[in-house]
Order: C-alpha cells, then structure tokens, then sequence
C-alpha cells in the first residue's frame, strides 16, 4: 500500500506546473519558519502568495505532517504542533515562568474584548493563576516573566500597544481576537485537562506523520530514539522520504546507519546555525572531535560527563587564549553548560544525568585533511629547438 507521500507528490504537486511546484515548496518553508504568518511580521510579504497557493498548501501540509493550515487574507497559522515529548528549543528570551504567564495572560484575554488597561489585565491574570492553583506573585522575577508573555504577543501580532507600552505603569491593550483564537494546537474544548490539551496537540496518528515531523523539525533523527515501529517505517522509506523532502521543502537529507541527518542548504529553516562565530560555537565545534574519541555504545552514541567536556573547554581556553570573548570565558562552569545546551538544541546531544550521550551526527563537523592538492607552479618554458631564423649567423660570422 502506498503511503501518503507519494499521493502528493502524484496528485497535489504533480498536477501544478515547474513554477507553481516551486511557488507551494517556497511558501511551505516559510510557514514552517512564521507559523503564524501575518502582514508587518517576518516575511509577511509572503501572506498574498500563500493565500493563492492555501488549496495545496493545505493538502500537502495534511498528507504529509497533519498539520493544519488555517488561510485567511489578513493570515495564515500553521499548526504545527511538533514530534511531542523530548523537546528541548523554546523561544529565545522566554523562560519557563514567563510561558506560564503566556498561557495566563492568553486565558485572561479571551474574556476581556477587544481592550484592555493593562492593569486590569494584570489583575485578571493574577486571579487565572490562583483558580490554576499557581503561585503568582508580584516580585520582580515574576513582573519581568509576564513582561516577557506581553511581549511575545506583541512581536506575534495578537496585541498592540495602543497606548503606553506593557513595561510601563499603565497602558492601553488591543487585542486581535482572530489571531488570538489561532494560537493553540490543540482545542480546548476537546480535552479534559492541560494535561490531555498537550497529549492532543503533540499527538500523531500515524508513524509517517510522527517520523516525517521529526525529520522537517529536527536536524538529526538517530534510529535508536525512535519507537521500533516508526523506526521500522524510517527504515523502509528513507530513501523515497529524501526526495519527498527536498520536493515539497527544500530540505536534503544525509542518511547513516545511525540514523537521518537533515539540513537546509539556504540555512532558512535553521533558527540555530552551527559552525557558528560565538564563543559557545566555536568552542563546541572544536571540543567535538576530542569528545566523540570516546568509547561508543551499540547505538554509536558516544557518553560525555560534564567533568570531561570541564577539561576540553578548559584546555582550549589555556590555547587559544585571545580566541575568545572574556565574558563568555569568565565563567568555566556556565561555559560548560551553554556548550551542552547548544549541542542539545542542535540535536548532537541528548542530557544523561549529568552529562551528555554525543550523537554519531557529531563526526560530520570533525575536521579532515585538505586533499586537494595545491597549486602546481607551471613548468619553465621549453628551450627551443636547434634551427636556423633571420638573426643566426654561422661560423663566419655572415648571415
């Protein structure tokens, strides 16, 4: 039995022409990057050409990750509600505090119309978070969480400082209500508890749906994290998953024993790009070739403690002393665990008590010896021939 993804490609992207294929691919990464995209946001040039395209969009985003694409002319929300347990990327800025005042102040907003004074939002926020049974208080770590769900939903779109901003006193709130409805995956009135809210919304009922989210989301999917039957699926399909990849999104794929790699050549969909020009990146990309020298597990994992990975980034701080940025070095420790969290959000690493389980992805940056060889100097000009021209004389000294 066929699966889905090559239904679309025969019927949804086979049907349009070269330009309007490339048309749907172009407009589906930017849904995957802006899943709520709107006019005055990050493209958002891009809303009138998904608008046009919304029919195969929705098909194709449906057959192939069941995801759900709501179009409208003022927006388009992609749905997209990820692999389900074992994230570890959030957005930037955002704590944990600060995405539960998110869901505070976005069930306190579905109440109050179209404004609000800020005061009154706070207020109505404070009294959400006791009938959730969560400590709410007013210091200042808790003022700034909730200043940070304010503002996220301002860089979103849903609310607009009408009048004074959300760090200030007072202020006056407007809030779009259409996009305001569009946030959440799941719904709301289909489950019991938060609990269900997330197991619905992360749900995939399928594994070509759950393993093809994992590739399109993450950057490496080793076969050894995936339950046996979407790594028996993975298995079957990988090869015919790699062209359906780069035709619908533009993605190529590297597959290994161990599992798939998958990278975006543009670096579009990338929201971290590795090798990087930090101090955290570089000293990452340096560490990995003495850290996957290791002892590996049947899996090709490779274990990594936290007192190890201590003496590589030491080591390479005492090296290359001048290399790096005085407030990225200052603190050893901290150090550590930015180079641990970012092989973590890049999927090169996955937290094992107090240390790290390096994934075999990790060789594909180890460094290797140029062999190309260099320039070959261009060999001196021939002497000539022995022969006779206009300018030789002979023994006699006579032409």
């Amino acid at each position: 039995m066929r699966t889905r993804g090559p239904r679309v490609l025969d019927t949804v992207l086979g049907e349009l022409s070269d330009i309007d294929a490339a048309n749907v691919a172009r407009c589906a990464r930017v849904l995957l990057r802006h899943p709520l995209l709107r006019p005055g946001g990050p493209d958002g040039d891009m809303l009138p050409l998904v608008y046009r395209y919304r029919v195969p969009l929705q098909e194709m985003f449906a057959a192939l990750l069941g995801y759900r694409l709501v179009v409208q002319r003022r927006f388009a929300r992609l749905h997209k509600p990820g692999p389900g347990a074992g994230a570890h990327r959030g957005e930037p800025g955002m704590t944990p505090r600060a995405y539960a005042y998110l869901c505070l102040v976005m069930a306190a907003l579905t109440g109050v119309g179209r404004q609000v004074l800020l005061s009154r939002l706070v207020a109505d926020v404070r009294a959400a978070g006791s009938e959730a049974g969560l400590a709410v208080a007013d210091d200042l770590a808790d003022r700034r969480a909730l200043t940070a769900a304010l503002r996220h939903l301002i860089a979103l779109g849903v609310i607009t400082e009408t009048d004074g901003t959300v760090a200030g006193a007072e202020a006056l709130i407007t809030i779009d209500t259409d996009l305001l409805g569009q946030l959440l995956a799941g719904r709301p009135a289909e489950a019991a508890s938060g609990e269900e809210l997330i197991a619905q919304a992360c749900a995939a009922a399928t594994p070509d749906h759950a393993v093809r989210r994992r590739l399109v989301e993450y950057p490496v999917t080793l076969h050894s994290a995936l339950p046996p039957e979407h790594r028996d699926w993975l298995l079957r399909n990988q090869r015919r998953e790699s062209v359906l990849l780069e035709r619908c999104f533009g993605l190529v794929t590297e597959i290994r024993a161990e599992g798939v790699a998958v990278t975006d050549p543009e670096e579009y969909l990338t929201d971290v790009v590795f090798p990087g020009t930090g101090t955290v990146a570089r000293i990452a990309l340096l560490a990995l070739p003495e850290l996957l020298d290791g002892g590996r597990r049947p899996d090709g994992r490779v274990p990594v403690t936290r007192v190890r990975l201590r003496v590589v980034c030491d080591r390479l701080v005492d090296d290359f002393p001048s290399a790096w940025s005085r407030q990225a070095t200052e603190d050893m420790a901290a150090l550590v665990s930015d180079v641990g969290d970012l092989l973590t959000r890049l999927g090169l690493a996955e937290p094992d008590g107090d240390g790290w389980l390096l994934s075999p992805a990790g060789h594909r940056w180890l460094p290797r010896p140029d062999d190309t060889p260099g320039r070959v100097p261009d060999p001196a000009p021939a002497a000539p021939e022995p022969g006779w021209s206009l300018f030789d004389t002979d023994e006699e000294g006579t032409p």
